[in-house]
């Protein structure tokens, strides 16, 4: 065996990472957000099991690698497919997680068989490092990076173009391929023979692909809409922005109108139900031209601004299915600009529906741009008199806290002094939210419009608010200047004829506060009232949710989980005090734990158990450097990878685009710094070379911490295909230097302790598998930058544990 099977393992190193990012969005369409990281923790939990297994298989390895590289491939196939179908049956409930211990159970269970393929991943690679000489170690780690590369990029692309239940499918046959060319590679006997089971294999899956279907969670709104007799799913879209889902129903009419008063006199038009991710609803309405068939929109929070001045230009941020469009059109306003992210969902209701949707975004007063609304914004001069956003997520996922985890760079302060400083003389900022009881999103929002108004200087901030609420849905507005009595006369009015409450203004009396829409006591009167007067961090600490406003730094505008308030609701549970939990926070810690208990059990403790078995054969090489060394590389290359996707979300506007790109980046220039080391290293120290390498990553990581903001400013108004390059860049030269490190010591390993290889290995998948989690609680609650700070640290620590013989470590290894 000259020659490693590079073709073979690129093939599984893209499958393997492109299963990875699919098993991402498949997660966000059949549970929640949240479970990505999730996904990220069992990849590399999947990595570590396999050190402890080849641990156990070691002495056999070599004689045996011919038939065990293919075989973990075709298991990596096989596991990809079967392992998800059966963990999507597996009834999982994550609000059940703490009185239903069967629970944990079946979340323990979905791990072990999400994390299954990586196992089998991990062990065809690791396995290939171990029987092939240290000169072609780097090469080898250069194929796997480059590999994964390839398929974190590709997996985007194949999402445009097949359902993600077929792109499972094509995986398992990339997989199946994989194990053909290896086949092919270690000329193994018979060849010709393995070739025709596997070709009957594919032809069956392809058989079958049409009748793999997706079992979405209960608790989803398409689910619960389903549930409706009637109702059926006419169309299905899918892209890496979303899994859109249409929904008709012949018996029951489905009417969608957010927010809209009790005493509302007028039925909307007929509507077809249009789910993102199976929850996130929003409605294509039918629309003929007849304006006042539109009434009823008028009738919602959203439409207080249109009475207080009728805006000449108005900017709606999110316009989607275009609810906000035909509230326009009601009121005939004369200039629109529409921004929208989703080009799918935008030809949907253009192209697809236009007979039905009426054209919204085809009219004389509507411009429509394919833009987030931060780049587009950061390029315009243009002022509005009206800036809208209304309602850009799930009522469900919204109150269950289900978005806790969701990066959103809409919210922050600084996203709300850039739409403050687009507005015209006396122009309004109009934001609606889904209310919450006791309130948290309406509060934060006020409270994030009071800093950024601050932030810009102004004065007078307690005449520049002005918040409405009814049953369902509450509307902000900020105006650039100071509402004035007739204004605030005129959303008296407004509020009296729709049964809807003033929540704050500044002439507002308590007593005024509660009327229609009664809550047991006025919190949102008494908290904004709280902010305005000054007594802010008063509110921030005594409140029972984590009201601090969203920041580019910390993008968590849905994160409000405070642990007395967990506490206290916990024991209220057998009271009704489980909806008051944030569950997206809790989820994150839940599976941290479970995956790190997994991790010491199935990776530290066989390691630990061979290593007392087998003695110290390491001549010289302390184990706990060996340690030491790869776990803190373990945990500081995770944590550089997770704050560079959360940064990059800015940016790249979507996770799976960021995550997609980073992921690409780092294996594909990692890769490119690890064949360099090797050359590097055939004449020179492999300690020195690490020496360089850390110091570099330090060095890029601290600039960037003041670059990237001013930068992704500068750049926002590129083309995506054009962010994709300049994210590449950007990522290059740091991932360069980090691919360094690891093969380094590998390669050190290889000459003097080989016998440490799966050790080492082991040790480092499971400090990428608790860092995956540890790094995003320590970016909601400290930030990125601290992330990025300890992870610097902890390369700079590395630089006296380099495992090599002690008397070798600076000198020639």
């Amino acid at each position: 065996m000259n020659r490693p099977p590079y073709i073979s393992l690129a093939i599984l190193s893209a499958s393997a990472l492109g299963y990875e990012i699919l098993l991402m969005r498949l997660f966000s369409i059949i549970q929640w957000h949240h479970f990505a990281y999730m996904i990220i923790a069992l990849a590399l939990l999947g990595y570590g099991i396999s050190g402890s297994l080849l641990s156990i298989i070691q002495p056999t390895i070599t004689r045996h690698y011919k038939w065990l590289y293919p075989l973990s491939l075709m298991l990596f196939a096989f596991t990809a497919l079967g392992g998800f179908l059966v963990a999507q049956s597996l009834s999982f409930n994550s609000e059940e997680l703490f009185w239903d211990v069967h629970q944990a159970i079946n979340l323990a269970i979905i791990c072990l068989l999400l994390a299954l393929p990586f196992v089998f991943t991990a062990a065809a690679i690791c396995m290939t490092f171990m029987v092939y000489s240290e000169e072609q170690v780097s090469s080898i780690y250069a194929v796997d990076l480059l590999g994964a590369g390839i398929g974190a990029l590709g997996i985007v692309l194949v999402m445009f173009l097949l359902m993600p239940e077929q792109i499972l499918v094509a995986i398992t046959l990339a997989g199946m391929a994989a194990m053909a060319v290896a086949v092919w590679e270690l000329n193994l006997p018979f060849k010709a023979r393995l070739y025709i089971p596997l070709m009957l294999i594919a032809l069956l899956l392809l058989n079958a692909t049409p009748r793999i279907t997706l079992s979405f969670s209960p608790y989803k709104g398409l689910m619960q809409t389903l549930q409706i007799k009637g109702t059926r799913i006419v169309d299905r879209h899918s892209s890496p922005l979303g899994y859109l889902t249409l929904v008709a129903s012949d018996e029951m009419p489905l009417r969608h109108a957010p927010g809209l008063s009790l005493i509302n006199p007028r039925e909307p038009p007929q509507q077809l139900g249009l789910f993102t991710d199976a929850d996130n609803l929003s409605a294509i309405t039918r629309f003929s031209g007849d304006l006042d068939a539109l009434g009823y929109l008028d009738r919602t929070t959203s439409a207080l601004p249109y009475h207080l001045a009728k805006p000449a230009k108005l900017l709606v941020i999110g316009s989607g299915t275009g609810a906000d469009l035909l509230l326009a059109r009601y009121h005939r306003v004369e200039s629109v600009d529409a921004l929208e992210l989703n080009p799918q969902l935008v030809e949907l209701v253009r192209n697809d529906y236009k007979t039905y949707a009426g054209e919204i975004y085809d009219n004389p007063s509507t411009r429509l741009h394919i833009a987030e609304a931060r780049d587009f914004l950061g390029q315009s001069d243009k002022k509005y008199d009206l800036i809208q956003i209304a309602l850009v997520d799930a009522a469900s996922a919204s109150s269950s806290g289900l978005y806790a985890l969701n990066e959103s760079y809409l919210y922050t302060h600084e996203a709300l002094a850039l739409y403050l400083s687009h507005l015209a003389p006396d122009g309004y900022l109009a934001i609606t939210r889904w209310i919450k009881v006791p309130p948290r999103d309406s509060l934060k929002l006020f409270l994030t419009a009071h800093q950024a108004m601050e932030s810009m200087g102004l004065d007078r901030l307690d005449r520049r608010l002005l918040l409405i609420r009814n049953w369902q849905t509450a509307t902000l507005l900020v105006k650039n200047g100071m509402f004035t009595t007739n204004e605030l006369d005129l959303a008296d009015a407004f509020n009296q004829t729709r049964l809807f409450d003033t929540a704050y203004s500044h002439r507002l009396k308590e007593e005024q506060a509660n009327r229609y829409n009664r809550l047991r006591e006025p919190y949102f009167y008494r908290a904004s009232k709280q902010i305005v007067s000054g007594k802010m961090d008063q509110l921030l600490q005594s409140y029972k949710y984590d009201l601090q406003p969203a920041s580019d730094e910390r993008p968590y505008f849905h994160h409000f989980f405070k642990w007395e308030s967990f506490f206290e609701a916990l024991k209220l549970r057998h009271q009704g005090g489980m909806p008051l939990i944030e569950w997206g926070y809790i989820i994150l810690i839940i599976t941290l734990v479970i995956t790190a208990l997994l991790s010491a059990l199935l990776i530290l403790l066989p390691l630990s158990i061979i290593s007392r078995n087998t003695g110290s054969t390491d001549v010289g090489v302390s184990r706990w450097r060996v340690f030491y060394y790869f776990f803190s590389i373990g945990v500081a290359f995770l944590f550089i990878e997770i704050a560079t996707i959360q940064k990059f979300i800015r940016f790249l506007h979507h996770p799976i685009y960021a995550i997609s790109i980073s992921l690409a980046g780092f294996l594909l220039f990692a890769g490119l710094g690890s064949f360099v080391s090797e050359r590097l290293a055939q004449n020179r120290s492999h300690y020195r070379i690490a020496v360089l390498a850390v110091l570099v990553i330090v060095f890029v990581c601290i600039g960037y911490l003041f670059l990237l903001a001013p930068l992704f400013e500068w750049l926002g108004h590129l083309p995506m295909a054009y962010k994709f390059v300049v994210s590449s860049l950007l990522i290059a030269p740091l991932a360069f230097f980090m691919g360094m490190p690891f093969p380094l010591a590998i390669s050190s390993l290889k000459q003097q302790a080989s016998n440490l290889i799966p050790w080492a290995w082991g040790i480092n998948g499971y400090a990428s598998v608790i860092s995956a989690g540890l790094a995003t609680l320590i970016a909601i609650d400290l930030g990125f930058i601290v992330v990025i700070l300890i992870a610097s640290l902890l390369y700079l620590s590395i630089l006296g544990t380099f495992p090599a013989l002690n008397n070798q470590a600076r000198g020639h290894t």
